[in-house]
């Protein structure tokens, strides 16, 4: 809309991705700020509320009131921000709110599951869940590759040129991204705010990335490759924006949790981006909590099949600290202090080429 003012009434202002982006997060901010209460009054009398795992460190048993689902709020609020403020004709964009639909449409599934059952591992079945996610992965990656001109070139961070040519891999490759990032969100989406911080400084540094990849001069200056992907930084402000309004109630003690509507879909949005910004590599430095809190679960599953002993006293990672009696907060914030300087070695490595 924004956008289609500019060409309408020669609004240069409008015109700027900067300006469009600061807009977007602050409609989906306040859009999230105001309906949230809404959401919480409704889901504590529907009793759409967090089912516990029984697994989970007893502290843990007091938030099985706490309302979920937040994430259909601060995504729904995204998507609004998006469409008012993006330009329709960048197919970079359409293919972002594409991935927030499909996304928090499989996360909401998950969700309504496990209120039903009123289980916390009882949403759905692994191998629906994964198939779901494939295929929305697979949707996306050929809309990339069909619509948006995209090439199949993978870039490493330190390196002037693409280090390959991945050829049809690409698509598999591309998958494997989203589907992996989507549910290391998922599994860092254990504490009050923790996985909340840690995603606004990825979409931070995303952002930034996304913008440079999309400007001629700026790429050119920084040797980074350039896409007409710009656009995209618009609904990543957007998202930051929702998240910031989120984090209001969802901070220590959490008033409402996100739910997998809310972590699956960032996980995913974070994948797209990385693809798009040829960043993939770099996802791993942007993104070091989730990877950090994924790879104590596969070492923690692989050291118990293998050697029937646990590495950590209770995987992911943050629950090893609560059994070490680290205070939750405590946790929390060590974790968003760890996020926030990994994003700026990631930003640092811009230059190092």
């Amino acid at each position: 809309m924004l956008y289609w003012l500019h060409e309408l009434l020669n609004i240069n202002l409008l015109g700027y991705i900067t300006i469009r982006a600061g807009v977007a997060f602050f409609i989906a901010l306040l859009f999230t700020l105001l309906a949230m209460p809404y959401f919480i009054r409704w889901a504590q009398k529907s009793s759409s509320v967090q089912p516990i795992n029984t697994w989970a460190p007893e502290r843990h048993q007091g938030k099985a009131k706490t309302p979920t689902m937040g994430g259909i709020v601060f995504i729904g609020g995204t998507i609004f921000a998006s469409l008012l403020t993006i330009k329709f004709s960048n197919m970079y964009a359409l293919g972002g709110v594409l991935t927030l639909i499909l996304f928090m449409l499989i996360g909401f599934q998950d969700d309504i599951a496990k209120i039903k059952k009123n289980q916390n591992l009882a949403g759905l079945k692994p191998r629906t869940k994964l198939f779901l996610q494939i295929a929305s992965s697979l949707l996306i990656t050929c809309f990339l590759c069909l619509f948006a001109d995209f090439n199949t070139k993978l870039y490493v961070p330190f390196l002037k040129t693409a280090l390959l040519d991945m050829g049809g891999f690409a698509v598999i490759f591309w998958c494997l991204v989203i589907i992996s990032t989507s549910n290391a969100v998922n599994l860092t989406d254990g504490l009050d705010g923790l996985a909340t911080v840690p995603s606004i400084a990825s979409l931070a540094s995303f952002s930034i990335i996304i913008y440079i990849t999309g400007n001629v001069t700026i790429s050119s200056y920084l040797l980074l490759p350039s896409f007409d992907v710009g656009e995209v930084a618009v609904i990543s402000a957007a998202l930051m924006g929702a998240l910031s309004g989120f984090l209001w109630y969802n901070c220590h003690p959490a008033e409402v949790f996100m739910g997998d509507s809310g972590s699956l879909t960032i996980g995913a949005f974070l994948g797209y981006v990385a693809i798009i910004s040829k960043s993939e590599i770099l996802l791993i430095l942007i993104g070091s909590i989730f990877v950090i809190e994924t790879v104590s679960v596969i070492l923690q599953v692989g050291s118990f099949k293998l050697r029937k002993k646990r590495v950590f006293l209770m995987a992911p990672i943050h629950h090893h600290f609560e059994m070490k009696h680290w205070h939750e907060n405590k946790i929390i914030v060590r974790f968003w202090i760890i996020a926030v300087l990994s994003n700026l070695l990631a930003l640092i490595t811009l230059k190092i080429r």
